[in-house]
C-alpha cells in the first residue's frame, strides 16, 4: 500500500492549522527568484533551515504544535509583514500548488518518506542527513529523484566546502602517495539518556501517530521525545547516522569511493550506563573497501570516568581529529579537524599544506533550482544515499554480533591490523572509563559481504532483511521503478 492523495483522504486526521498562503506570487524574495519553500521539521536542526531560507519561507510544518507555532512565529518576526502558513500534517502542505520546494528537518525514519512524496508532488528538497533510515528506503529516493527530475540536496555541508573540495583533489591527485586507510571520528559526549518505570506521557501538542509514521508505534521508556529519538533504532541510527555520517561522508569522498563497500563489519556496544538506548555509544565499523579500507570510530563515553563530570570538555582526540577525518597516505596524512578546514603533514610530522574556508550549502541548493540543474548540487543525493548507506550496514552488522569478552575479538580480528589497531585504542578507552571487557560485554558483528551493484548482502538473508524495515500504514514506501 503506497502513499497516495487517496489515502490522506481516507486517513489522515492530524489537524492543519493553517492553509493560507499569500495569493498568487505577490512576494519578491530579496532576488531569490520567487523560489517558495515550505519548512517541515523546525525543531533544533530546523532552526537552521529557518534562518537560512527565511526570504524564500511561505510555511512551516510540524506535528508538535507547540513546536510549529513558536517558529513560525519567530520567521513572521524576521519577514514581516508576510504571514507564514502553518501545518501540522506535510501531507496536506503537499497538496499545495504554490509550494516548489521543501526542507526537510523531521527525525531520520521519516526522511526518505517525505522527500519521496514530496517529489511525487513536483517539489525540489533539502533533505537532512542521513537522507535515509535504512540502504532500501534511500535507493528509493534517489529512483524517485531521477523518475521525475527534481533537484535533491543532502544536507551534508561540508561538500560545500571548496577548502575541503580542493583537499580532496590534492590528496587524490597523489601529492602523498597512495591513500592507506581513512580513519573517521565522532568522540562526541553523550549522556545516559534515562529510563522510565511507566511509559513517557506524549504532550498533547503533539501528534504521536504522525511522528511515528513509518517506525513501530510503541510506547517509550525514556524521558524527552525530541532528540533522543535519535538513540532508538526504531527511530535513528545512533551516533554513526547523526554527527558521524558528516564524517563517512568526507571519509568517502576523500577515498573517491562511489559504491557501497564490499565487506563491512562492527564491534562496540551501549558501554558505560544503563539506560533507554539500544544504539551504541562505542562503536568501530570497518568498510574493507579494496584500494584502502574506511575505519569509523564512535566515542560517546570521555577520557576517564573521573573525566564524566566534566564531559565536553574531556573528550579523546585522535592524531589531531575529535569530530573529524584522518586521511593516512604513504607519505604523510592529511587531518580533516571540521567541516571547512584541512591540513597536511609529511611523515616528520611537519605541515606541508593548509586549506581553511566554507561555503554556502543552502545557497548551493537555491541555486541549482533556479537553474534546473542537479549538477550544480554539491551533495546531491546519490552522494547522501552513499553515505548514509554506510552507516546503516554497519549498523546491521552491530545489530547480528553477539556479546564476546574482548581477548576473544582481539582474536578475531588480530589478523587485521587496522581493525585490530582500532580495538586495541577503543578497549584502552573502555578501560579508562572503567568498563569491564574481560567479560562479555562488547558487540562483535560478523563480517557482511554486499554486492554493492544491488546493494544487498551476498549469502546472509537476515542481513538483508534489515536493509529495509516493515512499514507502518499508511506511510509506506513502494518501490519505485
Amino acid at each position: 500500500m503506497s502513499f497516495t492523495r487517496r489515502d490522506f483522504l481516507k486517513s489522515a486526521s492530524a489537524v492543519t492549522v493553517s492553509m493560507a498562503l499569500p495569493a498568487g506570487r505577490s512576494y519578491a524574495f530579496n532576488n531569490n527568484d520567487d523560489i517558495r519553500i515550505a519548512l517541515i521539521g523546525v525543531n533544533g536542526r530546523g532552526m537552521e533551515h529557518l534562518r537560512a531560507f527565511k526570504d524564500n519561507a511561505v510555511a512551516v510544518c510540524d506535528c508538535d504544535e507547540k513546536v510549529l507555532n513558536a517558529r513560525a512565529g519567530i520567521l513572521e518576526g524576521m519577514v514581516k509583514p508576510r504571514k507564514i502558513a502553518r501545518f501540522t500534517d506535510f501531507r496536506k502542505l503537499l497538496e499545495r500548488d504554490d509550494v516548489d520546494a521543501v526542507s526537510i528537518a523531521t527525525p531520520n525514519h521519516t526522511h526518505s518518506l517525505i522527500a519521496i512524496e514530496a517529489i511525487k508532488a513536483g517539489k525540489d528538497v533539502y533533505v537532512e542527513k542521513p537522507v535515509s533510515h535504512n540502504v532500501w528506503e534511500g535507493r528509493q529516493l534517489v529512483k524517485a529523484a531521477r523518475k521525475h527530475d527534481k533537484i535533491v540536496q543532502c544536507g551534508t555541508q561540508s561538500r560545500s566546502s571548496p577548502s575541503l573540495k580542493e583537499a580532496a583533489e590534492w590528496v587524490q591527485a597523489g601529492n602523498l602517495g597512495k591513500i592507506q586507510y581513512a580513519i573517521g571520528t565522532c568522540y562526541k559526549p553523550r549522556r545516559a539518556i534515562g529510563k522510565l518505570d511507566s511509559p513517557l506521557k506524549i504532550d498533547p501538542s503533539i501528534d504521536y501517530d504522525l511522528w511515528c509514521g513509518p517506525a513501530e508505534k510503541v510506547d517509550l521508556y525514556r524521558p524527552k521525545l525530541h532528540y533522543d529519538w535519535h538513540w532508538d533504532f526504531n527511530t535513528g541510527n545512533g551516533d554513526l547516522g547523526n554527527q558521524g555520517i558528516h564524517q563517512m561522508d568526507i571519509a568517502r569522498w576523500f577515498l573517491g569511493e562511489k559504491e557501497l563497500s564490499p565487506r563491512v563489519m562492527s564491534v562496540g556496544g551501549r558501554l558505560g550506563y544503563s539506560d533507554a538506548g539500544d544504539t551504541p555509544n562505542t562503536q568501530i565499523v570497518f568498510h574493507d573497501y579494496a584500494k584502502a579500507p574506511l575505519i569509523f570510530e564512535v566515542r560517546g563515553l570521555p577520557r576517564s570516568k573521573a573525566d564524566q563530570a566534566k564531559w565536553n570538555d574531556s573528550m579523546d582526540n585522535y592524531r589531531g581529529s575529535r569530530v573529524g577525518v584522518i586521511v593516512q597516505c604513504e607519505g604523510g596524512y592529511v587531518v580533516i579537524p571540521s567541516y571547512s578546514s584541512a591540513q597536511a603533514f609529511d611523515k616528520d610530522g611537519k605541515q606541508v599544506k593548509n586549506w581553511s574556508g566554507g561555503g554556502n550549502h543552502f545557497g548551493n541548493f537555491l541555486d541549482a533550482v533556479r537553474q534546473r540543474k542537479r549538477e550544480l548540487l554539491n551533495a546531491e543525493v546519490l552522494e547522501g544515499h552513499l553515505s548514509s548507506a554506510l552507516c546503516h550496514t554497519g549498523n546491521v552488522s552491530y545489530q547480528l554480533g553477539k556479546k564476546l569478552p574482548a581477548g576473544q575479538i582481539v582474536e578475531q580480528i588480530k589478523g587485521n591490523a587496522e581493525a585490530l589497531d582500532s580495538f586495541n585504542r577503543m578497549a584502552e578507552h573502555l578501560k579508562a572509563n572503567e568498563v569491564e571487557i574481560d567479560s562479555a560485554a562488547i558487540t562483535l558483528g560478523p563480517w557482511l559481504e554486499m554486492d554493492p551493484s544491488s546493494e544487498t548482502f551476498k549469502g546472509n538473508e537476515t542481513a538483508s532483511s534489515m536493509l529495509t524495515r516493515k512499514y507502518r500504514k499508511p506511510f509506506v514506501i513502494e518501490e519505485i521503478t
